[in-house]
């Protein structure tokens, strides 16, 4: 080779004659059909599939018309693919008995499809749990972080690529939310299991709920079990002397149920019960908040069939 010889890779035939259209339509992305069992769910995936009647609604519409918008997928290292956008289209597909489902694969990182996939959840789903949006929220706020924006929920500014805004504002914003209410909800992923249950089962409102995310677990499980034996949640105020209690280590079980048991502002008097007797005796899986519907239908079925067996006992007289 000469001395000022420059090496060059020659083009191969078939791109001499690929016309300027061709090569961009190749650029572009293009629907898939990928075998159902090759897409895993997105890692901690914070939005329920339910299987519902709307589920079903879209099992018949898949049945009938087929998959009608594709799923987002990104490829993995191991040849199989991560769901981003299409984890109720997926299932609904499996009921269905489709093997496969179309999909739209596009490479992304951890960051960008975190964000993707919990817009594209937000957007397409009308109504969410509180513990839903709670890790949501917080797995976009800290993808945001990694994309070089500051995730936590402190007054610190974050850089110019938000011009000058916080992130929480940013989230909020973006979610349509007020600030307090996301920084509320992001809260909630503080909470044990048996506690966020009740706040999706709306028997914890959000502004105490957000306030005993402060207690540590075990302190948790003694409200826990307060809870249960006075049948009462805490106010916005309780939360709050048992979160500063918490805070200066004077929070003991004695302490929670001394405070749990205090009768609330306007409180009628209230007839107390053992409540895991009583909770034996409710149907399964019944949330806290529908006790009392439950108890008041029994009490008129107990009513009527006493008044009858009066009646016919007044009759054999």
């Amino acid at each position: 080779m000469a001395k000022n010889e420059i090496k060059m890779t020659l083009p191969k035939l078939d791109d001499l004659f690929t016309t300027e259209q061709v090569r961009q339509e190749n650029s572009l992305e293009k629907i898939v059909n990928i075998e159902i069992t090759k897409i895993q769910d997105f890692a901690n995936h914070p939005f329920k599939v339910n299987i519902n009647d709307e589920l079903y609604e879209m099992v018949e519409s898949i049945k009938n018309s087929g998959v009608q918008e594709p799923a987002l997928v990104r490829p993995l290292e191991n040849g199989k693919f991560e769901m981003i956008s299409g984890h109720r289209r997926k299932k609904a597909s499996e009921l269905a008995n489709l093997e496969t489902i179309p999909c739209i694969v596009r490479n992304l990182s951890d960051e960008q499809a975190t964000i993707i996939m919990v817009n594209s959840n937000l957007q397409q789903r009308q109504k969410l749990l509180f513990s839903e949006k709670a890790f949501a929220y917080k797995m976009k706020l800290e993808a945001m972080s990694h994309q070089g924006k500051r995730n936590d929920l402190t007054c610190s500014h974050i850089g110019n690529k938000l011009g000058g805004k916080k992130s929480l504002e940013v989230l909020a914003e973006e979610c349509g939310e007020s600030k307090s209410s996301v920084h509320r909800l992001i809260r909630l992923t503080e909470l044990i299991p048996e506690l966020l249950d009740m706040v999706d089962n709306e028997d914890i409102a959000l502004s105490p709920a957000a306030e005993i995310s402060f207690l540590t677990k075990e302190e948790q499980k003694w409200l826990l079990n307060s809870i249960e034996c006075n049948v009462a949640t805490p106010t916005v105020s309780q939360a709050q002397e048992m979160k500063d209690l918490s805070k200066n280590g004077e929070l003991n079980e004695d302490k929670i149920e001394e405070i749990m048991s205090r009768e609330k502002p306007n409180q009628a008097e209230k007839i107390k019960l053992d409540y895991k007797i009583f909770q034996a005796k409710m149907p399964k899986g019944m949330p806290l908040n529908k006790y009392a519907d439950h108890l008041l239908k029994a009490l008129d079925f107990y009513n009527k069939h006493h008044e009858m067996s009066k009646n016919v006992k007044n009759l054999e007289r």
